[in-house]
């Protein structure tokens, strides 16, 4: 697709979303009794036409390089720029059971030094081509990925520098070190904060012993880590045929193929171990798992249970539902905790899922004195949502913005990579993004009941409160058997 047709598509669909709302004269309903939003009136809209809002995303062109590197292009000549991202199948989900977090910190360390270059001069040769280069994996992630960014003119020496710090690192044991101290005293930063102590504890109560528990690995995994280690890793797993490559910007495949395999293209293929690993059951039976810190001014409450895979066709139900309940400052959670009862600055509810089940939670920090009241809402708001069809007003308003937000992102050479790394990584089907207005325009009151009821059941809620037991205590009894959580 052309970039008038993609300009054209963008347009039409911002278009029709603000004509909708410009001549909506649906008649204002009301929300039902217990959800009181203190005179804020939500107008009734037009509803989303999915006819109207049909799109055709730029389709990428693709190659495979010799040794086995998957190759896509967006090509895109509107500015003088050049992004790429390379995806290597193995974050910290391939970590060894007893190294959880090594492939973060290989990730982390990449770019700190290779057989060739220091940390400083990767780092003043990157600045002096105006380009950028982070890479990534998460504690819990699939993938490590490297990207890099820069002008269409420098792709040759940005690629060249991409190249040997990709290939060859050498992770200096004087920048492991570094980095160690720095996580270290952040580590002790963050186990100070109740809302990360709440969200390690919640993992913690849905995956158990599964690694996609780990929000950040271990003191002692941090300080046992070698550059052997890390070197290890880094041979595995960062190979040519373990990898995909997305690219965007000004540039032709042709001429993006010939740069590849100059730089990329006597990259050695390796035997690849497989990443296999169990599918977590999720919790058995609700709990209430309380932190004990005295003294606390405010409570720090995480309630939620097991979700979906990205790939479930439950998704664009989620989806819908988590925006109504909690996914801004429209939602039901914010309106009643926050604008109506004053109990917290922030509620929100979210959902999560990639090659495993991800979770759904709805999470705030409130005043202590208000923590039995702001634990009746919340109970309250999820127990609406999955027992009482949601408003037309509601789910129209709600089409809207996903639509919307959805639409916006399309002039985003970020977001189109990332749709396509989605796409890839979960073998979603080839048209999925072209018809993502569609699949949420179909969203019915019947499907947001229906996933409620499914995932936020009161039978798998996990509640987990961190705050002074001595004054919420018998409040979060209420909910079940109080028990003590674990010090992480």
């Amino acid at each position: 697709m052309n970039k008038l047709t993609h300009k054209k598509t963008v347009l039409a669909l911002l278009s029709a979303l603000l004509f909708m709302q410009a001549s909506a004269q649906a008649p204002t309903q009301q929300a039902p009794a217990g959800a009181s939003t203190k005179g804020v009136e939500l107008k009734g809209k037009v509803p989303v036409n999915p006819q109207t809002l049909k799109v055709q995303l730029p389709k990428p062109q693709e190659a495979v390089l010799k040794n086995g590197l998957r190759v896509s292009l967006l090509e895109d000549h509107k500015l003088p720029t050049f992004s790429m991202q390379l995806y290597f199948n193995g974050g910290g989900l391939a970590d060894p059971a007893d190294k959880r977090g090594l492939a973060m910190v290989t990730a982390s360390l990449l770019r700190e030094g290779t057989k060739k270059r220091s940390s400083r001069e990767i780092a003043e040769q990157l600045a002096t081509l105006g380009a950028g280069l982070s890479s990534s994996a998460g504690p819990a992630s699939g993938e490590s990925t490297v990207s890099i960014t820069g002008l269409s003119d420098n792709v040759e020496p940005l690629l060249e520098i991409a190249s040997d710090v990709i290939r060859n690192p050498s992770f200096p044991a004087a920048e492991l070190d570094k980095f160690r101290a720095r996580f270290l005293a952040q580590l002790q930063i963050q186990r100070a904060n109740p809302g990360f102590q709440a969200q390690e504890q919640f993992m913690r109560a849905i995956y158990g012993e599964h690694p996609g528990a780990l929000v950040v690995p271990s003191e002692a995994v941090i300080k046992g880590l070698t550059s052997a280690d890390l070197a290890t890793f880094h041979a595995a797993r960062y190979r040519p045929n373990n990898a995909f490559l997305i690219a965007h910007g000004d540039i032709s495949l042709k001429d993006l193929v010939q740069k590849l395999e100059s730089h990329f293209g006597d990259w050695a293929k390796a035997d690849l171990s497989k990443v296999s690993l169990a599918q977590p059951k999720g919790p058995e039976k609700a709990r209430v798992l309380l932190v004990d810190r005295p003294g606390s001014v405010q409570t720090s409450l995480w309630v939620g249970s097991i979700g979906i895979e990205r790939n479930s066709d439950d998704y664009f139900a989620v989806l819908v539902m988590n925006h109504i309940l909690g996914g801004g400052p429209a939602s039901r959670l914010f309106m009643n905790l926050r604008e109506d009862k004053g109990y917290t600055y922030g509620v929100y509810s979210s959902f999560t899922g990639t090659t495993f089940p991800g979770v759904v939670v709805a999470t705030t920090d409130v005043r202590t004195e208000v923590t039995e009241g702001a634990m009746h809402e919340l109970d309250l708001e999820l127990q609406r949502i999955s027992n009482e069809p949601v408003s037309d007003v509601e789910l129209t308003n709600a089409r809207r913005a996903l639509i919307g937000r959805f639409a916006l992102s399309l002039d985003s050479p970020a977001s189109l990579m990332g749709n396509l790394a989605t796409q890839k990584i979960y073998k979603l089907p080839a048209d999925y993004w072209d018809t993502y207005p569609q699949r949420v325009a179909a969203i019915t009151p019947a499907d947001i009941q229906r996933v409620a009821k499914k995932y936020y059941a009161p039978g798998r809620l996990q509640i987990v409160a961190v705050g002074d037991a001595r004054q919420v205590n018998e409040v979060l009894k209420k909910y079940g058997t109080v028990e003590p959580a674990t010090p992480m």
